[in-house]
């Protein structure tokens, strides 16, 4: 799949996926955004995990996280003028969206799914990825009737200006997905810090 700037995308991610306008309104520490523990860290990642024989290519519609409570549409989207991954529109709360230059999610490869935190009124489809644990599931409804259930291998946050473009981004022989949004505490003064990761591996599909 393409090959982020890392600077580029950390910036793209940082800046759109939440703009914290109404946590500044409505008290930060009351209404932040959960953040990943260390016991979810990638460190035994890879560990035991079986993985399903990859999918076809086929469109993705729908992510479902049910242990998070999040259904939602999926759009497709490319790259900016300056490389970095496009995003949805920030007014639709619940729409998340998938980078189209890259395998769909359920084929062989690194598949991205990002969506906002939240927006200038309120929590949006990715405010509570930070909760999610190891083996949580992540289910994609796709274009040709099938559904890619990934298995949460781990959940990361990452400063801004160290984000790990090749762990994130960088091509696999399995069927994988990442799921970002923005994440690592917030400024008023400069917004979110850093980015939530989730990293995911195909458990079944069918």
């Amino acid at each position: 799949m393409h090959r982020f700037s890392n600077a580029a995308i950390a910036a793209v991610t940082v800046v759109a996926f939440g703009s914290g306008a109404w946590l500044v309104r409505s008290g930060a520490e009351a209404h932040a955004p959960p953040q990943p523990s260390a016991a979810q860290s990638r460190a035994d990642a890879h560990a035991d995990r079986p993985a399903a024989t990859p999918l076809p290519p086929s469109l993705p519609d729908r992510v479902r996280i049910p242990s998070i409570r999040v259904d939602a549409p999926l759009t497709g989207l490319g790259l900016t003028p300056q490389g970095g991954l496009d995003v949805p529109p920030a007014s639709r709360r619940n729409l998340a969206g998938w980078y189209a230059g890259g395998a769909t999610p359920g084929e062989r490869g690194t598949a991205i799914v990002v969506g906002h935190v939240d927006n200038a009124d309120g929590p949006a489809v990715f405010f509570r990825l930070g909760a999610l644990e190891k083996a949580d599931t992540i289910e994609i409804s796709r274009r040709d009737g099938t559904v890619a259930v990934f298995s949460v291998d781990a959940v990361e946050v990452y400063d801004a200006h160290d984000f790990p473009d090749e762990k994130v981004y960088g091509a696999s022989h399995e069927a994988e997905l990442r799921v970002i949004t923005c994440g690592g505490g917030y400024s008023e003064a400069t917004g979110y810090r850093g980015n939530v990761v989730v990293f995911a591996h195909l458990a079944s599909g069918g």
